[in-house]
């Protein structure tokens, strides 16, 4: 092992390989979608609006123009959603905590969704909040039930 050539890392790969062959002119190799060598690009002179101080090109030079950088912004929707947030912290806080921290999630998930413009979005997550606050308030009012039958027949 100590008697390989560390520099020839070609012969880690392919022990009997030949290496590669030299470069060649590129003139062989016609139309290959590249310009030939040289500066043969035909630039566009700019004479733009000349403003108030006289700026422009400088004599002999080209101006570069460049487009302005657009920015896409998602808005808002026109009519959001419901997001039944205040339903979710009740039932969270009062009814049955895992159900209500679910429906907490989905409804923070449907307030972005309506403040980037997903209505799709903002419809499955209302729906879900709306789903998971119904079954955790049924829940909680179920233990509460439960609860107070089970004190009224004990005490009597």
């Amino acid at each position: 092992m100590a008697d390989l050539d560390k520099s020839d890392k070609s012969g880690f790969l392919q022990p009997n390989a030949p290496p590669p062959p030299p470069y060649q002119d590129p003139s062989q190799y016609p139309n290959t979608g590249y310009p030939p060598p040289g500066n043969t690009f035909a630039y566009q002179p700019y004479v733009g609006p000349v403003g108030p101080y006289g700026q422009g090109p400088y004599p002999g030079y080209n101006a570069v123009v460049v487009q302005p950088t657009v920015y896409v912004t998602a808005a808002p929707l026109v009519s959001p959603l419901p997001d039944y947030l205040g339903y979710s912290i009740f039932t969270m806080l009062c009814c049955c905590l895992p159900l209500g921290i679910a429906a907490l999630i989905y409804s923070i998930s449907t307030r972005n969704a309506n403040m980037t413009g997903q209505p799709q979005i903002a419809e499955k997550n209302s729906k879900m909040a709306l789903t998971l606050n119904h079954v955790a308030l049924g829940i909680g009012l179920t233990i509460i039930v439960l609860y107070i039958t089970i004190i009224i027949v004990s005490i009597a």
